[in-house]
């Protein structure tokens, strides 16, 4: 059994890393060619074709985790029918390789594929994508949000706080920060604006060359407005640097971890979470995907293929596993829309390619 394992393993494993590389080449170029535009329009900052180079190499590990179930099903598909064109898989069941075998074969080379996607997702692709946008705002200026900025909400003992982040800058600093203050009533206390903050060791930001305006109401009919212009303004909070990367930067480009303390931050202060729930669970089912991928290519294994059918099948698993990504986006934005539970948005696309790869296993290789 080991020398049946060593065969289908290395296999497998040679072919899904010529396709992900195949893949990753593609999008390597793709996204090259686009971030030429940037060069151009950014040459006095600095901006030269080596940086885009790097930039776009730096975005290689988030590509690497979204392709990486297509391309074990491709690589999976492949090695399976080529061994049942060759007869080397007849030879294997003669010799005891039977249905079951095999499943708990492909499904441990499956556990394989699942910790690497889950080790890119949550700790290569985020720490890389970090540092190619603080890259890139290096030589253009910051990373920014759009016109609105980031908001983030915080509740206190007896306040209420709702923060705007303009952008981030290179060195991990904030830019066109306002940090309005509410009472228990929701009526506003006060308001800072700074051009730049940083974050402190002991749970605050430090604001810089901010303003600081206090509304203060002596009686029902009298109110008194107080502002000042302050070189340093202290802000207790707990709202960490995690948190304002995960508000500023894509969702789905943070860890796990960072995902969830966001969650319970939203949660804590009232806020709407869903979205990131729903990017949560997906980055803990999305890698198990992989395990649904070998399933589904386990019946090609048991197919009759005629000279050169092999391709038409490989391409058949090109667009399986297409389908799957699409499906999986398709159905996250109709779960944040409609209002599932997130848990279940983002099981679904598994457990349907489950569904169909156990009945095609049930159908190919128990029945027939």
């Amino acid at each position: 059994m080991k020398t049946i394992r060593r065969l289908i393993y290395g296999e497998v494993i040679v072919a899904v890393i010529l396709v992900t590389l195949g893949f990753v080449t593609l999008f390597y170029f793709f996204d090259f060619v686009e971030e030429l535009q940037s060069v151009g329009k950014h040459k006095d900052t600095g901006y030269t074709v080596a940086q885009a180079l790097l930039y776009v190499a730096l975005m290689l590990p988030s590509h690497l985790y979204e392709l990486l179930p297509i391309t074990v099903l491709i690589g999976t598909i492949f090695v399976m029918a080529r061994l049942a064109q060759s007869s080397e898989f007849t030879i294997l069941r003669t010799s005891g390789l039977g249905p079951w075998r095999a499943l708990r074969t492909l499904l441990l080379l499956g556990l394989g594929f699942v910790t690497f996607t889950f080790a890119v997702g949550d700790y290569l692709a985020p720490i890389a994508d970090k540092s190619a946008q603080l890259l890139k705002s290096r030589y253009q200026g910051k990373v920014t949000v759009g016109k609105t900025g980031a908001w983030l909400k915080e509740r206190q003992a007896y306040s209420q706080y709702a923060v705007n982040i303009g952008a981030l800058a290179p060195d991990a600093s904030m830019r066109d920060v306002r940090i309005f203050e509410f009472d228990n009533q929701g009526i506003m206390v006060s308001m800072t604006v700074g051009g730049s903050a940083k974050f402190s060791k002991d749970d605050s930001w430090l604001l810089e060359n901010a303003d600081h305006t206090e509304f203060t109401s002596s009686d029902a009919n009298a109110s008194k407005v107080d502002r000042r212009a302050v070189q340093t303004f202290r802000w207790p909070t707990l709202i960490s640097a995690e948190m304002v990367a995960t508000a500023v930067l894509r969702p789905d480009r943070m860890g796990t971890i960072d995902l969830f303390q966001y969650m319970r931050h939203l949660d804590a202060n009232g806020q709407t979470a869903q979205k990131y729930e729903i990017q949560f669970w997906k980055k803990v089912f999305y890698p198990l995907s992989c395990l649904v991928m070998v399933v589904l290519a386990l019946p090609f294994a048991y197919l009759h293929f005629r000279s050169g059918s092999v391709a038409t099948y490989v391409f058949g698993g090109v667009m399986a596993g297409i389908s799957f990504v699409l499906l999986n986006n398709v159905l996250g934005d109709l779960g944040a829309l409609r209002g599932w539970q997130p848990w279940i948005t983002a099981a679904l696309p598994g457990l349907i390619y489950s569904f169909a790869s156990l009945t095609a296993f049930t159908w190919l290789v128990i029945r027939r």
